[in-house]
């Protein structure tokens, strides 16, 4: 019995030794592989708006009164300054820049920047500041968020009401205007049981589902990134219709768990970013 013994022993030893080689030997091939560097994704406009995991950046800025004095000809350099450096981060964000001036009493433009990786939303940012026109406007509001699978209205939870989420699409014109609006619920929201929360985003969604032809939106939640629970981003070229869906959802229970709607409420116009600053320095 002490000879078997001792020859397993033997034996169990080599099968270590040999095991402990091997994995020597594969480690740092492994370790190179969990090294590499993940490939950035892509930025593509079609993609990115439709995808969870995105985040988004939304920052008003208002002009100082010493913008009026630049020269006019640095004023007219701004636009193709900023263009170029959208043209630099293509590959990193997504660049929306909207017209406030007129429409607005705290604010004459905003960005909505939205990036898979929040650090390049925030460099290009700061990139901005450094800019002719970043270097005469001052931040009024900013708002962080990210894009998220629907936790409600989903095919599982709520299928009939998903449906007609997914069945109707925007028909009208154009969007010439964009709102911003952040929303804050209460503890007694947040303290429901899932359940409840369906049952009152259900009503909540019912009445929006005629609007999905001439209002488009999007939501970024914010728990956690800021002061706020989400941002609703709405298009439109139908702000009468806009209006009344503001206040269908105002009529609904779910709206009494908000203790913010809006403050601010951010109106303003689509141009390409170029067309904003242009406007700008006139």
């Amino acid at each position: 019995m002490t000879n078997i013994s001792i020859r397993s022993f033997k034996l169990s030893l080599i099968a270590t030794t040999i095991g402990a080689a091997i994995a020597m030997a594969s480690s740092p091939v492994v370790a190179q592989q969990a090294m590499q560097p993940m490939q950035p994704m892509k930025i593509e406009r079609g993609t990115i708006l439709t995808q969870p995991g995105v985040f988004g950046v939304f920052t008003m800025f208002k002009l100082r009164p010493d913008w009026n004095k630049v020269p006019a000809m640095e004023r007219k350099g701004a636009a193709e300054e900023v263009k170029k450096l959208i043209e630099k981060h293509k590959d990193n964000v997504l660049v929306d820049l909207y017209l406030t001036r007129g429409l607005e009493t705290n604010s004459d433009f905003f960005f909505r920047i939205n990036a898979y990786d929040l650090a390049k939303a925030q460099t290009f940012m700061r990139e901005f500041r450094s800019t002719t026109i970043g270097k005469n406007a001052d931040v009024f509001e900013t708002l962080v968020g990210v894009t998220k699978p629907l936790n409600y209205i989903s095919k599982d939870k709520s299928p009939g009401l998903n449906a007609g989420l997914s069945s109707a699409t925007y028909s009208g014109p154009a969007p010439r205007y964009v709102i911003v609006i952040p929303v804050k619920k209460n503890a007694e929201w947040w303290n429901m049981s899932p359940e409840e929360r369906l049952k009152e985003m259900e009503v909540h969604t019912t009445p929006t589902l005629a609007y999905l032809v001439n209002v488009k939106r999007k939501l970024y939640h914010s728990t956690g990134l800021d002061d706020t629970d989400f941002i609703t981003y709405f298009e439109t070229d139908d702000l009468t219709a806009f209006n009344n869906l503001m206040l269908s959802l105002a009529q609904v229970k779910e709206n009494k768990f908000h203790v913010r709607w809006g403050s601010p409420t951010t109106l303003g116009t689509i141009h390409s970013p170029e067309d904003v600053i242009k406007a700008l320095a006139d």
